[in-house]
């Protein structure tokens, strides 16, 4: 057999990776499923039927697994819930719960050895699954764990803890890592650990992978602590992701967690349009396979190759940006018309100063349940500004003549609706309608093409860039990073689709419980 030696660039302006021989990479796979739900979750089933609903959706991981390996995937992601389904009661989802033992303490093969522990048919499942296509793989699973509340004070009344579970196989079928979701999102059936776990595994083609789960992305545990204090780069992702335009759609904010913490993030979402459920990606710093239908009704394999992160080739230092000297010229030379210069940094020094000229324009609007201040883009080019508490936004813009209605907005402020978290955040949106209130309403399209500086002041280092267009198409931007200690800031030209959002999304973890 001849060797064939192929050479693929990926480029983000001023940041360039080359597969080549000396370069490792492997083939990722994630498959955005069409759960099959229980239509009464609510309600309990005995052990039998509740395998014969979970079969229903086994049997499509199985087919999904074998394309996968027939297209040389070495891993395959699963999403949350995607055996089980959701809406359940602690009660109703006891006969689906199944236990498993922690692999740093037991090595075992389900496939291999089916009876070593009962009622443990769907763990033999995946185990074969893994076994036969010689891959690596990650599924979410409804688990139950013995516990004794003599000795443990947080031990469930019913003397079990009933958790949500990231399960991965190794390509022997081998259990080889087990998490338990820390930040559940309204989830009646599960408990929270008592303890956050920061659990990876190693490959033998992309070395160490994290893992967590849908609503733990936007936690510092375990997130960022497996980035940036354990150095992982490569994280699987199971979800149940409900889209919430227009900071929080799902491949939006995948890929900018990607982006800001320098890392692959194999995400794979629920397909169910009825919940707003969609998007799934294979996602690097440079670039992104992603799916996003909110109009069909079928699953989605995605299948890619993709570079191993190795940190002292690819100098990515986690939640730095990704900078280039040559960066900002062509911007800083548009002209700016007086009615639109709000900022400049030549002219105002102090942020207090860009807040002030800017105060007859600003206007309040909801923004993801949060009360932004904003202020509107008007003409088709200007520098703008608007601040809040601590952070203030900066825009430099250039833009196509349309119709559709643009703000720049800020949040700096405690998040309290659907969980509590501390947000700094710069965004601009293109609004739903004519009228100030419209801003922050929920779209998927735009067709004004914008090119653009934005930058933000911040008292956190944990900022996740991202640009969505029209279309939900993830873009990237050209440059980002640090200038004068505590700004931020991203640009962006040449987008072939209108800009439906650009946010600097800062999260103040330290500030969550304050």
């Amino acid at each position: 057999m001849a060797l064939v030696l192929a050479v693929f660039v990926l480029c983000l302006s001023g940041l360039q990776l080359i597969f080549a021989a000396d370069h490792p990479s492997y083939v990722a796979a994630v498959y955005e499923h069409r759960v099959l739900l229980n239509p009464n979750p609510e309600i309990p089933l005995n052990r039998s039927s509740a395998l014969e609903h979970m079969n229903q959706n086994l049997r499509v991981f199985e087919e999904q697994t074998a394309l996968a390996a027939q297209q040389g995937a070495q891993i395959i992601v699963f999403p949350e819930d995607g055996i089980h389904g959701f809406n359940f009661t602690r009660a109703s989802i006891a006969s689906y719960l199944e236990t498993i033992p922690d692999p740093e303490k037991v090595t075992w093969s389900p496939c291999a050895d089916p009876h070593r522990f009962p009622d443990t048919e769907v763990l033999h499942s995946l185990s074969c699954m893994a076994q036969k296509n010689r891959l690596f793989l990650v599924a979410n699973m409804p688990s139950r764990q013995s516990c004794n509340r003599t000795v443990d004070p947080h031990c469930p009344a019913d003397g079990q803890y009933q958790f949500n579970t990231n399960v991965v196989f190794s390509d022997q079928g081998v259990i080889v890592a087990r998490y338990h979701k820390q930040n559940l999102f309204f989830e009646a059936s599960f408990d929270t650990p008592p303890k956050c776990e920061f659990v990876t595994f190693t490959t033998p083609f992309a070395g160490r992978f994290g893992t967590f789960t849908c609503f733990d992305i936007l936690f510092r545990d375990p997130a960022v602590t497996l980035v940036k204090e354990m150095g992982v780069r490569q994280i699987v992702f199971p979800t149940a992701w409900m889209d919430q335009l227009p900071l929080l759609g799902s491949v939006q904010f995948q890929h900018a967690f990607s982006y800001g913490a320098g890392i692959t993030l194999l995400a794979a979402n629920l397909k169910a349009t009825k919940y707003r459920m969609t998007g799934s990606g294979i996602f690097t710093p440079w670039d992104s396979l992603a799916h996003h239908d909110t109009m069909g009704d079928s699953g989605k394999l995605l299948v890619r190759r993709v570079p191993v992160i190795v940190e002292d080739k690819h100098k990515l230092v986690p939640f730095s940006g990704y900078p280039s000297s040559k960066e900002p010229e062509k911007l800083h030379a548009w002209p700016v018309s007086s009615r639109n210069a709000t900022y400049d940094g030549k002219h105002c020094q102090r942020d207090s100063e860009c807040a002030e000229e800017a105060s007859s324009s600003v206007f309040n609007s909801i923004m993801m349940y949060d009360n932004f201040t904003l202020v509107a883009l008007q003409g088709t080019e200007g520098n703008i500004s608007v601040c809040s508490g601590s952070v203030c936004c900066h825009l430099l813009f250039r833009r196509s003549e349309t119709n559709e209605f643009y703000a720049l907005g800020v949040f700096d402020g405690l998040h309290v609706v659907e969980g509590t978290y501390y947000l700094e955040i710069c965004a601009l949106v293109r609004c739903t309608g004519e009228e100030q209130s419209s801003c922050g309403g929920e779209t998927e399209h735009a067709q004004t093409l914008v090119d653009f500086r934005l930058t933000g002041t911040f008292t956190t280092p944990y900022i996740y860039p991202g640009i969505l267009g029209n279309g939900m198409t993830v873009d990237i931007p050209d440059h980002s990073g640090w200038e004068g200690g505590n700004r931020f800031y991203m640009s962006r030209t040449g987008m072939s689709a209108g800009l439906v959002t650009a946010m600097l999304y800062g999260r103040n973890y330290e500030k969550d419980n304050a």
